[in-house]
């Protein structure tokens, strides 16, 4: 859904973005994806320094931080990004607070962009391909699963469809090692994406639970 984004000054240094719905715009927001969520990004570890309060997506959090080393998440889930427009890297955040980041999840670079994660109520459904284009075996998803070779007999995963929910999918089984954040759409080609050489191996729901 396409967003405008404005900020403002407020007191301590911190800045804050919020977002609009386009006019223009032929996607509607159901009741099912329901916005809800709120993210504090700080310069410093600990919480210190000047701040950016985030409520939508941003694609280059350069224009509001030069760095940034902690974050609050107050409400909601967010998927985090070590590159701008939300490329690179991607790390998954729910509510807590995480005061040295960096040395928390492993991530070796700070975080250049953000994308709120709606709440979604209702159904999951998800659709996995072994090949490109999706080609070869096909398995629908209506929950977790930890291990697709074990479950499918299905050794990769190269492209999706996901009808229901918002979804993570990880390199490894039992929710292990980089993920990739899945919304409603249809994803072709991993490898077209940027993820050559990855296989995924376990996909799990992102509920309410946030």
């Amino acid at each position: 859904m396409p967003v405008r984004y404005k900020s403002r000054a407020r007191t301590g240094g911190r800045q804050q973005c919020s977002s609009s719905n386009s006019s223009s715009s032929s996607t509607t927001m159901t009741t099912t994806d329901m916005s809800m969520g709120k993210i504090i990004f700080y310069e410093d570890r600990n919480f210190q320094g000047r701040s950016y309060e985030c409520m939508s997506d941003c694609a280059d959090m350069s224009s509001y931080l030069s760095r940034c080393h902690s974050c609050r998440v107050e409400s909601g889930c967010f998927m985090v990004y070590d590159r701008p427009n939300y490329m690179g890297n991607q790390y998954f955040m729910r509510r807590g607070e995480y005061s040295d980041y960096m040395n928390m999840m492993g991530m070796s670079g700070g975080i250049r962009s953000c994308r709120m994660i709606p709440m979604h109520r209702g159904q999951f459904r998800m659709r996995i391909y072994e090949r490109e284009n999706f080609g070869g075996q096909m398995h629908e998803m209506m929950d977790d699963c930890e291990n697709i070779m074990d479950r499918y007999r299905m050794s990769d995963c190269q492209s999706s469809n996901v009808m229901d929910g918002h979804w993570l999918m990880y390199e490894q089984p039992h929710y292990r090692g980089r993920m990739m954040y899945m919304r409603p759409g249809e994803y072709r080609s991993f490898r077209e994406m940027g993820w050559s050489g990855m296989r995924f191996m376990s996909m799990r729901r992102i509920t309410d639970m946030c």
